[in-house]
């Protein structure tokens, strides 16, 4: 279990120091589910070993999981936020491998893909562990989103000093539990109540006795890499925006500016689905990332190009085969399933071909050549040979080619020659028709059967005149009346149930044809995963070949970021020109990292590209920089100053930008990349200054544990007043900048050293603000810098003072001394004495 949180801080159990409390807990590894006792071990710490569980509660809704889990050993709650899973549940199956779960919580109301999970989850322990896991259902009630906040909120934590408000108390579990996952949310709810519900811990105690809980801490997988959906957000990772059409405003989505929508070039949407889940998942695993990027290094080769092109042209004939194998089991298949499972299976068959044909060293080549088995083409001969496309299109219901059912030909030939032979009766039935009647013909309805069918004459008004000697009336329908005659009679016992007896037996086939592809699902599955990726791949080859990126490399000795000439992937594709810049932060050296520099120089952008470069090497993506050397990273986290988040009001701003920052201090690890821009921002100079330093602080008492953090900032007062203690882990930036004139020229470049000065004016400048007003700006700026006092303009004093006098004037001139009802009293303390403060 890789975890990326730690304990919050606050008060230990029993009285411990720290770092007596943490050594006294063990660590979060799984426990077996019965360990080993030998006579020489101590009996106390066979006590604590067998009493270690572990409680899960997990949910699944939607394509995304939620779960949080409950560890005795360290009374802990862990928990992870919704994440992205599939069908089958493969990381839910991951999860259980690693943390080995006494009980597994869940709602009685649930998916039918968690539902068949569970089944086979049971069974499967049955026959390997002697006693698998517990399943617990409880009331879908129980998960309901506001009640699982309030038993979050008002938890008697340990950890929580008592002297915090309630008001509080909220801002610091927002600090660390993600509210906005709500099935996160509401599985930490569920777990609490089944907690308290068992007393988990507690059996013995009284009941005003509840389940301690020390902490809560945010986990990951191994090799997963932890990153909030804030990162996601100011890296602009994902950016939805609405849609422009007038007919999707309300629900349309569509991707903005965003690395996943420039790279997102997949063919099939397996592949995208795919692309997004690894996104959302990157890893520290180096194989899988060394395998990702062999096969986008292949088709990088100009030699490969081709074969790029063919292979993304059959990748786009891969359609949502579980969709179709899902309405074959429910006997809703549709037409247009058979064509595009047929153009799935033989577009498959040719990238088993081409695969073939590439080295085999390369793993997903190897795979593919494999995986795509013969059954794929037993199955594209099947529906070939049998399903006649034209006629079932035309037709709109499945319909087989000739030869494969010879009763069923005999069946349409004789339906095929019916126009003809029901002529040749209509004429004899006209023979025996009373003269009057100019013309009939002899029709065929399914589930009717054949009728003889004649124009109304004049002289049929009533129902009465309808009847004809001979014939028995049926319907009237668009002037015709629609009889049945002894030879219709003859025609439907000989021929009647012909439409739909051939109706029937394709049926039959349709049916059996069905069988045998649902028997071959395995395969079909196997192909959609492994042609997504696939996609995937060359997806992330063509965006590399057009944008110019490079393969990162891996090292397990570097413990950081090392990155040669590295370029913002968006902002380079905004810009005419792009200034590259270098990275390095490894080692105990320079881990923080304090960047400074007027506005609009460049920083921002510098943090997000270092931000971006990691993310998408920790995603098997080439990247936009000479060089890359990533080390091991287990987290990103950002507090990136974005304008947008000014809309929401000051103080929620100010909030968010708050907890952000207590969720990197809280979870941030020694291999954690963190980066802060503008911390304190739109809040008191003082406040702001006094914030970051104690933030800053806290992390360099870490020492060479200190997270690998950027921080860009125009509060020069951090260096010039020494705030932050010299030595190895602290390294200073700046945006290298050149004043000519009286203008401020951008180099764009990263350098080292502090910025003498914040450039505000020449800033001010650029952004089109009057001259007069940034020389007072400056004026001020100096009185400030010089300790003298700030005094008003006297021209500007001069011109209040006249104004005022003028309005006073005027007030006075509308008065009517001779009203007895004026009070001058009043004028005079009213409007008198109280503009002379102004005027005097």
């Amino acid at each position: 279990m890789a975890s990326s949180g730690a304990i919050p801080l606050g008060r230990t159990p029993q009285g411990l120091s720290p770092m007596e409390a943490s050594a006294s807990f063990p660590s979060p590894m799984a426990p077996e589910p019965y360990p080993r006792v030998t006579e020489a071990e101590g009996e106390d710490d066979n006590d604590e070993e067998q009493a270690a569980e572990i409680h899960l509660c997990v949910l699944w809704n939607s394509g995304f999981l939620g779960l949080a889990y409950y560890d005795t050993s360290d009374s802990i709650i862990h928990f992870m936020p919704d994440t992205p899973d599939h069908d089958s549940l493969t990381l839910l199956q991951r999860v259980l491998e690693e943390i080995n779960p006494r009980s597994i919580v869940t709602s009685a109301k649930q998916d039918e893909s968690m539902t068949q999970f569970l089944g086979k989850l049971g069974s499967q322990e049955k026959n390997i562990v002697p006693k698998g896991p517990e399943i617990v259902f409880l009331p879908s009630v129980d998960f309901g989103l506001e009640i699982s906040k309030q038993r979050l909120l008002s938890g008697d934590y340990s950890f929580i000093p008592d002297s915090m408000t309630a008001t509080e108390k909220i801002l610091f579990l927002s600090s660390i539990i993600p509210f906005d996952c709500l099935l996160t949310v509401r599985a930490l709810g569920g777990l609490l109540k089944f907690l308290g519900r068992r007393r988990i811990g507690i059996e013995l105690e009284d009941y005003n006795v509840s389940v301690p809980i020390l902490g809560f801490k945010k986990f990951v997988l191994t090799h997963l890499v932890s990153i909030d959906q804030d990162t996601y957000s100011v890296l602009q990772i994902f950016k939805s925006e609405s849609h422009p059409s007038v007919y999707k405003v309300a629900t349309g989505l569509k991707e903005g500016l965003s690395l996943f929508g420039i790279l997102n070039r997949c063919r099939c949407k397996s592949g995208e689905k795919l692309l997004r889940l690894w996104f959302t998942r990157p890893t520290q695993d180096l194989v899988e990332l060394n395998l990702r990027l062999d096969v986008i290094q292949f088709f990088l080769l100009p030699q490969n190009l081709e074969m790029a092109q063919m292979l993304h042209r059959l990748l786009g004939h891969i359609k949502n085969v579980p969709l179709i194998l899902k309405r074959m089991k429910l006997s809703h298949t549709k037409v247009s399933d058979w064509h595009v499972l047929y153009k799935t299976v033989y577009s498959a068959l040719g990238l088993r071909d081409a695969c073939r044909s590439l080295p085999q060293s390369i793993q997903l080549f190897q795979d593919i050549s494999r995986e795509f088995s013969d059954d794929l083409y037993h199955i594209a001969s099947l529906i070939g040979k049998v399903v006649d496309f034209e006629r079932s299109l035309a037709e709109n219901r499945f319909t087989v080619l000739p030869n494969i059912d010879p009763e069923i030909d005999e069946k349409k030939r004789r339906l095929m020659g019916l126009p003809s032979f029901l002529t040749e009766v209509a004429r004899k039935e006209l023979e025996n028709l009373d003269s009057r009647i100019p013309s009939c013909s002899v029709i065929y309805i399914p589930l009717i059967g054949f009728l003889l069918s004649i124009p109304r004459l004049p002289s049929m008004i009533e129902t009465n005149d309808f009847e004809i000697e001979g014939l028995d009336f049926m319907f009237l329908s668009e002037e015709k009346l629609h009889y049945r005659s002894a030879r219709t009679k003859e025609l439907d016992a000989l021929l009647g149930d012909l439409h739909c007896d051939i109706r029937d037996q394709e049926t039959l086939l349709m049916h059996q044809l069905q069988c045998q592809v649902l028997a071959r699902a395995t395969s079909l599955t196997q192909v959609l995963d492994l042609a997504a990726r696939l996609d995937v791949l060359l997806a992330l080859a063509s965006a590399a070949r057009d944008y110019g990126y490079s393969r990162p490399c891996y090292s397990h000795q570097l413990f950081g970021v090392r990155i040669k000439n590295g370029r913002h992937p968006l902002m380079e594709l905004c810009a005419r020109t792009f200034v590259p810049n270098s990275t390095e932060c490894s080692g105990d050296k320079g881990r923080i990292k304090v960047i400074t520099g007027p506005n609009s120089s460049g920083k921002s952008i510098y943090l997000k590209q270092v931000g971006l470069i990691t993310f998408m090497a920790l995603v098997g993506s080439f990247v936009p920089a000479e060089e890359a050397e990533i080390g091991a990273i287990d987290a990103i986290f950002t507090r990136i100053h974005s304008c947008e988040s000014v809309s929401l009001g000051l103080s929620t701003f100010m909030m968010d930008l708050n907890q952000q920052m207590a969720k990197a201090v809280n979870n941030a690890t020694e291999h954690s990349l963190v980066l802060i821009d503008e911390f304190g921002k739109g809040t008191n100079t003082v406040d702001g200054l006094a914030l970051l330093a104690a933030v800053l602080k806290y992390w360099l008492a870490l020492g060479p544990t200190c997270p690998h953090i950027f921080v860009a900032t125009n509060f020069l007062s951090l260096v010039q007043l020494q705030l932050l203690p010299q030595g190895p882990l602290v390294h200073y930036l700046t945006m290298e900048t050149c004043e000519d004139g009286n203008d401020l020229v951008f180099f764009y470049q990263i350098c080292e050293g502090v910025a003498n000065a914040t450039h505000a004016s020449h800033t001010a400048a650029q952004a089109g603000l009057p001259s007069k007003l940034i020389a007072r700006g400056k004026e001020v700026s100096d009185l400030i810098c010089s300790g003298k006092p700030i005094k008003p303009v006297k021209e500007l004093l001069k011109e209040k003072q006249i104004k005022s006098c003028q309005t006073l004037v005027d007030k006075f001139l509308k008065l009517d001394l001779e009203d007895p009802n004026v009070d001058l009293d009043t004028f005079m303390n009213q409007e008198v004495m109280s503009a002379a403060t102004t005027i005097l």
